[in-house]
């Protein structure tokens, strides 16, 4: 989601006249899309702020902005002001389209511009949006987040659950699939309660089909997956579309019942492993990867075995694993029985290390097996290797000309690594 907006606000500067640098010395204006999900990533804030300010001391001329979920918070942006009064703009995610004249004021006024809406207004629609990739793009199907889960911080910065209009997203991947966009990423904070909000008789998996039937695209994602409201209809449209990748992001967070309903999930992880089961059933390739928290207040050691019991059952190609940090504002910030650091860390390094050896075996399954390849571009860590993910999403590399890249192409996997394969382009 934050990547996305950053595509937009880098249209909006593109049309501003600015140039994008690679190097922050040669910067007149820099951004930070801040992501309050996780302490760590707020912590990266303040840690470039840091490095900001002597720039900033260096080159008076200097715009700094800060955006994103951290400014929804109103104690964050007192410590911006408090702490870091040589920032020149601070705004929110319900204000991203206001962008350009909050820049303009900004630049021309002394002292710091805050600007951060407490409640969200009507979508903002055609905002432009500057690609990444080519060959794929993300796009937006709604905004906010009903669920309240009470360790999460996205209901009370993202605002609540507003679903796009279907025409404006078919137009949308219309025009896309016309530039030629292979691959689409649909983005909300919940995309299976997709259409709630409209004054029309429409869900996700009407959506997706409606989707699969534009021409150019042949590959269709999606995330995120709350599994309380993943439906049979919605397995059904995963088997049935063509376009639709098999691989789901569906994150389960716990394996302990008592701490799932702390979290106020509202599921059990009877329930969530039955929809496992029946999904496979369904979609036999599926790839399914989810989130893990370790740590949540209250936690003991047998709920933490309830969590690995649940990982070897439903035996995930991959997980992203964290550790529990208190977000302010949040019912876990005020629960008891914190769980001390040390136990958190012990109990995350047994978690990846399950992770791992389940994702290392299902990779070891696929070799010999040949498979489309979206080619994305070179590889980060051998610039002679072309990089690209298979419909299941699994990261590939392999040696080829760079013409490929943006295609689709047929690779032979020939070796397999815990989080990527190694393989050959068959001709």
């Amino acid at each position: 989601m934050n990547f996305h907006d950053s595509e937009k606000l880098s249209a909006m500067l593109q049309q501003m006249g600015y140039l994008e640098t690679e190097r922050k010395e040669q910067a007149d204006l820099i951004i930070i899309n801040t992501c309050c999900v996780r302490e760590n990533a707020e912590l990266k804030v303040y840690g470039n702020l840091g490095e900001l300010k002597r720039m900033k001391q260096n080159n008076p001329n200097l715009v700094l902005a800060i955006c994103g979920c951290m400014m929804q918070q109103k104690h964050v942006v007192e410590k911006i002001q408090r702490s870091y009064p040589f920032v020149d703009l601070v705004f929110g995610t319900h204000n991203i389209h206001r962008f350009p004249e909050l820049l303009n004021n900004a630049s021309q006024m002394e002292g710091l511009l805050v600007e951060v809406w407490d409640h969200e207004e009507d979508i903002p629609e055609d905002l432009p949006v500057q690609r990444k990739f080519s060959s794929k793009a993300f796009v937006n199907i709604m905004y906010g987040c009903n669920n309240f889960c009470s360790y999460c911080i996205v209901p009370y910065t993202r605002g609540r659950e507003r679903s796009r209009e279907p025409e404006k997203i078919i137009e949308e991947v219309t025009n896309l699939a016309n530039a030629g966009t292979l691959e689409i990423t649909l983005l909300g904070q919940n995309v299976n309660s997709y259409g709630k909000t409209l004054d029309k008789e429409i869900d996700f998996a009407d959506l997706l089909t409606l989707i699969n039937q534009i021409p150019g695209i042949q590959r269709i994602r999606f995330m995120t997956s709350h599994p309380a409201d993943f439906s049979e209809k919605l397995m059904d449209a995963i088997a049935n579309l063509e376009k639709v990748s098999p691989h789901i992001h569906l994150p389960v967070q716990a394996g302990s019942d008592r701490i799932l309903k702390a979290m106020n999930r509202k599921y059990t992880s009877d329930q969530y492993l039955k929809k496992i089961e029946l999904l496979k059933t369904k979609v036999p390739e599926i790839a399914i990867s989810t989130d893990i928290i370790v740590g949540f207040p209250g936690e003991t050691e047998d709920d933490f075995l309830d969590t690995l019991d649940l990982i070897r059952k439903a035996e995930y190609d991959s997980a992203f694993t964290f550790l529990y940090s208190i977000r302010t504002g949040t019912p876990a910030a005020n629960m008891e029985e914190q769980v001390p650091d040390e136990d958190k860390m012990q109990r995350f390094n047994r978690l990846v290390e399950l992770v791992n050896e389940i994702g290392l075996r299902k990779n070891l399954s696929l070799i010999g097996k040949t498979m489309p390849v979206l080619v994305e571009g070179i590889s980060k860590n051998n610039a002679n290797r072309l990089t690209g993910r298979t419909d299941t999403h699994k990261l590939v590399n392999f040696d080829g000309p760079e013409y490929y890249i943006g295609k689709i192409v047929p690779v032979k996997i020939t070796e397999a690594k815990t989080f990527s394969l190694l393989g050959t382009l068959e001709e």
